[in-house]
This record gives C-alpha cells, sequence and structure tokens, in this order.
C-alpha cells in the first residue's frame, strides 16, 4: 500500500511540475492537459523545462537527485538545455544522527569505538545521499598517529533504493507510452542507474578504486589521492587519509594563496588525459565538489581527488577509437572518422562510408569557424555519438561516462582559464599515445609483459614440436590410407564400368551375329 501512495505522490508531483509536457506528444497533452490542470491545482509552467525538471527531482528526494546526476550524463539523448540544468544538481541531504553513524562504525569492525579511534568528531564535515563523512584520528600498526576521514554508509539505504527503483522501473514504463519517451530511453536510464547505485552502496568497491588510482598517478606529481587503510574497510564504513585542501570553486581563495589558475586548468586536463589514455581507468565523477587544492608547502597546487564511486575504464580497443577520432577530426578528415565508426563495428557494416562521411561533416565542421580554444572536445565526441545513433548504433556505456567527464573537465577548466586551448594540451597525449600503438616500444612492452608466458613455453618447445610432427606423420599416414582405400574402391568401380561394358559390348556383337545368321 505504501508503494502505491509514494507512487502516487511522485505522479502527483511531477505534473506540478509540468513533467507531461515534456514527454508527451502534442496529441496526448492535448487530451491530458486538463487532467493535469485539474490534478496539480496551482502549478506554474512559466520557469524553462529543464530548471522545473531539476526542481522536481530534488523535490522528490536524494535518490531522485542521483537519479538526476546519472540523466545529465547521457547528453546523446536529452536537450542541451535540459542536461546542463540537470547537471547543476547537488546532493543538499541532512546529515542522519551520529548515533548511528557509530552503532554502524561499531557493527562493521565488532568493537567499540574508542578501541578504533582515539579521537572521533560527532559533526559530520559532509553529508551526501549515500553516505556522509566524519574526521577522526587513529593509530596504524606502526603506533603513529594518523589524521582520517571515516566514510559511513547511510543505513537503510537497500531498501529505500530497492522501493524507489521499482517506482522509476513503472514510471518508465508509463513514459514508453508515448513516442516522445521511448525516444529518452528510460527503460535504458534507469538499468543503467540501477548499476550506478548498487556499485556505490558498497564503499569497499570504492576503496579499491581509490586504490588503483592512486597507484596510477603516483609518479605524476600533481594529483594526491587518499590512502586506504584496508584493516578498516568494510562495505558500510571506509577509513582513509584525512586530505586538507581548498575546494576548486573558491578560486579567489587559491589565487589570494598564490596558486596561478592557468596552470591549475592545464594539470586537470594532464590528468585526466593521462587516466584514459595512458590508464583507461579515470575518474568519472570529477565535479567541483570531489575536487581540491592543496595549500600544504610540500604539494602546493596540486590537486585533491575525493570520491571514487564512480569510475571509468577503457579498453585498448576504446582508446585507439577515440584517439583516432580525435585525431582525424582536428584534421578534418571526415571519410576517416567515418571509416573508424564502421570499423569498430558499433555501425553496421552495410552502411555507406559516404553517407556517414557527410553525416559528420554536417556535425563537425562548424566547429572550425572558431578558433581552437572554443573547440569543446566533449561535445564534439557527443555529436559523434548522436550521428552514430542515428546510424542504428549503440553507443558504448563507458564512452558516455567518458564524454560525460570531459565535458565536467572542460568547463572546470574554462573557468580557471576562459583562453584554455584544451587540444594543444590534448594533443601531445594522443600523439604519444599513436605512437606507442605502432613504434618499438610497444613491441618491447608486449614482449616484457609475455616474458613470463615465453620462459615457461621456451623448454617446452621441443617437446611441443616432436608431438606435433608425431601428431602430423599420424595424421598424414591416416590420410594416407584413406586415400588408398579410397583409390581401390575407385579401381573396383571402373574395373566394374568396364568390364560391363566389354559384356555390354560382347553381347550387342553376339545378338548381331544371331539376327544375320537367322535372316541367311
Amino acid at each position: 500500500m505504501t508503494r502505491y501512495l509514494r507512487g502516487i505522490y511522485i505522479v502527483w508531483v511531477a505534473l506540478r511540475y509540468g513533467l507531461d509536457e515534456l514527454v508527451l506528444s502534442s496529441f496526448q497533452k492535448r487530451h491530458l492537459s486538463f487532467a493535469a490542470r485539474v490534478l496539480s491545482i496551482g502549478r506554474d509552467l512559466r520557469a524553462p523545462r529543464g530548471q522545473r525538471l531539476r526542481q522536481m527531482l530534488e523535490h522528490l528526494g536524494p535518490i531522485f537527485v542521483k537519479f538526476g546526476q546519472v540523466l545529465s550524463t547521457r547528453r546523446d539523448l536529452l536537450p542541451a538545455d535540459v542536461a546542463d540544468e540537470l547537471a547543476r544538481l547537488q546532493d543538499r541531504v541532512p546529515p542522519f544522527p551520529t548515533e548511528v553513524a557509530i552503532a554502524t562504525i561499531e557493527r562493521a569492525f565488532r568493537r567499540p569505538l574508542d578501541s578504533i579511534f582515539a579521537e572521533f568528531e560527532r559533526e559530520p564535515v559532509a553529508s551526501a545521499s549515500i553516505a556522509q563523512v566524519h574526521f577522526a584520528q587513529f593509530k596504524d600498526r606502526d603506533g603513529h598517529l594518523r589524521e582520517v576521514a571515516v566514510k559511513v554508509l547511510r543505513p537503510g539505504m537497500l531498501s529505500v533504493i530497492e522501493k524507489d527503483l521499482s517506482l522509476m522501473r513503472m514510471m518508465a514504463g508509463w513514459l514508453e507510452l508515448s513516442h516522445d519517451g521511448r525516444r529518452l530511453k528510460p527503460r535504458e536510464v534507469v538499468a543503467e542507474f540501477d548499476k550506478y547505485l548498487h556499485d556505490e552502496l558498497d564503499l569497499v568497491r570504492e576503496a579499491a578504486n581509490a586504490a588503483q588510482l592512486r597507484r596510477n598517478m603516483a609518479g605524476l606529481n600533481l594529483v594526491l589521492i587518499p590512502e586506504m587503510y584496508w584493516d578498516f574497510c568494510h562495505p558500510e564504513v571506509i577509513v582513509m587519509e584525512r586530505m586538507r585542501g581548498v575546494p576548486i570553486s573558491q578560486t579567489a581563495r587559491l589565487v589570494d594563496a598564490g596558486v596561478d589558475p592557468r596552470q591549475l586548468a592545464r594539470d586537470g586536463v594532464t590528468i585526466f588525459f593521462t587516466q584514459v589514455f595512458r590508464d583507461g581507468f579515470f575518474h568519472a565523477d570529477m565535479h567541483p565538489g570531489n575536487i581540491q587544492i592543496s595549500l600544504e608547502e610540500a604539494t602546493f597546487g596540486r590537486y585533491i581527488s575525493l570520491d571514487f564511486g564512480i569510475v571509468g575504464t577503457l579498453s585498448e580497443f576504446d582508446k585507439e577509437y577515440l584517439a583516432q577520432n580525435f585525431t582525424a577530426f582536428f584534421r578534418r578528415d571526415y571519410k576517416r572518422v567515418a571509416e573508424l565508426h564502421i570499423e569498430s563495428g558499433w555501425v553496421p557494416p552495410a552502411t555507406r562510408v559516404d553517407e556517414l562521411e557527410a553525416a559528420v561533416r554536417t556535425v563537425c565542421e562548424p566547429y572550425f569557424d572558431r578558433p581552437l580554444k572554443e573547440i569543446s572536445l566533449g561535445m564534439v565526441l557527443m555529436r559523434l555519438f548522436q550521428t552514430s545513433r542515428r546510424f542504428q548504433v549503440e553507443i558504448q556505456p563507458q564512452l558516455v561516462l567518458l564524454q560525460k567527464t570531459l565535458l565536467n573537465i572542460e568547463g572546470l577548466g574554462r573557468q580557471l582559464d576562459p583562453e584554455l586551448d584544451l587540444w594543444a594540451t590534448a594533443k601531445p597525449f594522443l600523439e604519444r599515445w599513436m605512437l606507442e600503438q605502432v613504434g618499438p616500444q610497444k613491441l618491447m612492452d608486449e614482449l616484457r609483459d609475455q616474458a613470463p608466458r615465453y620462459a615457461k613455453l621456451l623448454p617446452e618447445l621441443p617437446h611441443l614440436l616432436d608431438r606435433y610432427l608425431r601428431q602430423r606423420q599420424s595424421a598424414d599416414r591416416r590420410d594416407l590410407m584413406d586415400l588408398l582405400v579410397e583409390q581401390k574402391r575407385t579401381n573396383r568401380l571402373l574395373q566394374g564400368i568396364v568390364y560391363g561394358g566389354i559384356g555390354f559390348a560382347v553381347g550387342l556383337i553376339v545378338m548381331q551375329i544371331i539376327v544375320r545368321a537367322r535372316v541367311f
């Protein structure tokens, strides 16, 4: 019963904010608008549609806010104004009681709080839809006192999420009743949201993501990632190194401290492209709320990354596809862009290259009327995805995540430096990556990676060669015997034909002799 009441409430809120105006066709609007006005007396639709959708999601609570954040990444489906408005969604969630957080920590580690932490700040420093964070101090294995951040999962999240996801699936089915609603692929988006949410509910997964990024970024000296204390990591609680920094959105404060915003913008792009093209493993939630800048003397001006619930991964194939697409785009080689789409297998092989080339040219050519510093690589990627969708291709989720993160990085970089030329920063990475794929270093890397396997195989080569030759010889002998048997069968058949022919001929001669003898 509660579920149906919640469903009715969601429908009422959706009508009040004019969701029916966003997803219904003109025909359906004419027949349902009066009913919608009656059911939601006093609604005001003067605000832009994207703003109304954002306000509706904020009204419905944290899970729907999270859904809007995920939905904002699907710029291949949403109009630009709606996607931009949804990107403004922030988790504004009151903290849950500290006693509940302490009970969760003690249940997770089966120890009293005082035996884990030398000091624990009861006031949370941050609170979001999934978890909240407290600062604390504890002694590590060596007895050193460490300042840490303790992230605690919000209680009862799984049951709340499952209920709201069930309602979202139901609403997705309703949306698909209209043509405009089907275009938004609501079931696909809800399924994607389901995956993201369940991934974020396992805090050990987040800790593992952070550890991988920290290891990858260790030699770059541009970004700091908190160390995870694995003795105190649990699906509901993780303990990590406390990071001290200034939010990157506080530009004036950073400038007053002596940070160069232009260098900061270039460093951010360098970090992102290193993660994408070198590692194929990137932080996919790099909005300003998750990025700080260190003002400590030893690490002055370095990025501090936080919140690793969502990461993106790219295969070697994905990286090659992206690098070649970007390179071909900036050379205006639209035919190559079209060929890459077909070679990737994401466009049907029967697609005509010239038709796809014309579509890509129509989308991309307008960008070249402006300087490179004004070109958005994120928008280029999005346009390529949209063009691909017209040719019946389903976009890979990891590339949609990449495009969303790239747009975040571009927006952040140009806030810091309006003159930022993203291509000038990206180009060296693309060229270096392309060279590594075909150059001698790639061969050496492959040999190095496969060396243990080759070392194990080398002593076995004589035995393997001998076995192969024996098998080949045995197979040849069997083939020869089969050939001899077949030849004998053929010989017998030929003999039968010859003897039959001779017999038939002799019979004809005898018949002719008998006939002539009777005549005479």
